[in-house]
């Protein structure tokens, strides 16, 4: 039995629409059962946003994930025939937000499918046979059906086609997946959800798919400086959409990209028989001890998405692993692999483990956190089998040593 929605049934499900502005109205999609997105863990769902923007000619942005085409179809059909549907806008190619587009044009015939230059290339190459879809480039402002939308190229956030969508009348920005989270929830705007699940939704989305790059972020916020538009509503493709609160997400933007140096340590580990474990809680009061507060993450128990998250704020990476088959643990190489693709910037970092015979683990960890740009102190610390007394003082030295030196950092 599959798993997936049945487009079928949602096409006649009571699905509605909802009002965003004087002519937008959201029509996605929720994704309550989603709970992995590429490597992410999305333990809340998501959604896939698309927009209907009701002037004389009718445009819809974006469109959903190819299962949910129908209730996208319902809930456009709560406001207008999708057969009038004039124009469709892609702000990004991903197949989260196009996966039904060659069934939706079908189903609608549109005049025009819009796309950045880059954009036309990833749907040409998505779709055989190619979709009709015409190039905007950046800066330019079109009249459809006497209101007013301005492209903005965004390049690698996160894909070389990404693109924001100015709607001049109602002041709202379509942001594609830029100002997004992986939430699932029965609110629509960001101001009906507790800070504390928007900061950390936002944050675990930005740290697993904007982080490598911050430098990119810094450059649109002063283009949007630039621009001075009068914002209103910033509407993304996943989560909720920010009306009369858009600052709190574009301020926390700012600090994530900017990347300020932190006393706060990072430990993560493995563990065969325990003994890595007990390095990892002796590194952990090391830290604690000299003044660095510390997030401890046993790999059995915590998704990648979860250790890029923690990275988000953090001056220090210590990564502990037992020697297994001479290399590292499984779960730590796999987290130092995704971890690697992120590039978290400007970490300090140290290397320990157990071993039964080998011990190769703590010296492959020390190449790769070196190969991921980071600054490694010392040579790591290795323990034949079961660490004793000593071996744990030399973990609680280790920690005191990180934790010193990210002090001077944030100082100078």
């Amino acid at each position: 039995m599959s798993l997936q929605p049945d487009t079928g049934a949602q096409a006649h499900a009571p699905f509605g629409a909802v009002r965003i502005s004087e002519h937008v109205y959201w029509v996605g999609a929720l994704d309550w059962r989603l709970r992995d997105f590429h490597g992410y863990a999305t333990e809340r769902g998501t959604t896939y946003n698309a927009y209907l923007v009701m002037g004389e000619k009718i445009t819809l942005i974006d469109a959903v994930k190819a299962p949910f085409r129908g209730e996208l179809l319902a809930r456009i059909a709560s406001v207008v025939d999708p057969s009038r549907i004039d124009y469709i806008i892609s702000n990004h190619a991903e197949m989260d937000h196009t996966g039904c587009l060659p069934e939706l044009i079908a189903a609608t015939w549109p005049e025009r499918v819009f796309a950045s230059p880059n954009g036309v290339n990833a749907l040409r190459d998505h779709f055989h046979p190619p979709l009709d879809v015409t190039a905007v480039t950046d800066g330019t402002t079109l009249d459809l059906g006497g209101l007013h939308y301005t492209f903005i190229e965004t390049r690698m956030l996160h894909w070389p086609d990404s693109m924001f969508t100015w709607l001049a009348e109602d002041r709202v920005l379509f942001s594609n997946d830029a100002f997004g989270m992986h939430l699932a929830s029965s609110a629509r705007f960001a101001d009906e959800l507790p800070d504390w699940l928007l900061e950390h939704e936002a944050a675990k989305y930005y740290a697993n798919i904007l982080l490598p790059y911050s430098n990119l972020v810094l450059k649109l916020a002063e283009k949007l400086r630039a621009l001075d538009l009068p914002l209103a509503i910033i509407a993304p493709d996943h989560g909720p959409i920010w009306r009369d609160n858009h600052g709190r997400i574009l301020d926390l933007y700012g600090r994530w990209a900017a990347g300020a140096p932190s006393t706060k340590a990072v430990v993560i580990y493995d563990t065969m028989w325990e003994s890595t474990a007990m390095m990892a809680s002796s590194i952990c009061e090391g830290l604690a001890g000299a003044g660095a507060p510390v997030t401890l993450l046993p790999l059995a128990v915590t998704p990648r998405s979860d250790v890029a998250t923690a990275l988000l704020n953090a001056g220090a990476l210590l990564v502990g692993s037992p020697t297994l088959n001479n290399t590292l643990f499984p779960t730590v190489a796999d987290v130092l692999t995704y971890l690697r693709g992120l590039k978290p910037p400007r970490l300090v970092g140290a290397a320990f483990g157990s071993y039964g015979w080998s011990g190769e683990a703590v010296a492959q960890l020390i190449e790769t956190l070196r190969a991921m740009k980071i600054e490694v102190l010392g040579d790591g610390v290795r323990v034949k089998y079961v660490p004793d007394a000593d071996a744990l003082t030399q973990c609680y030295a280790l920690g005191a040593m990180v934790a010193e030196r990210i002090t001077q950092q944030k100082e100078s």
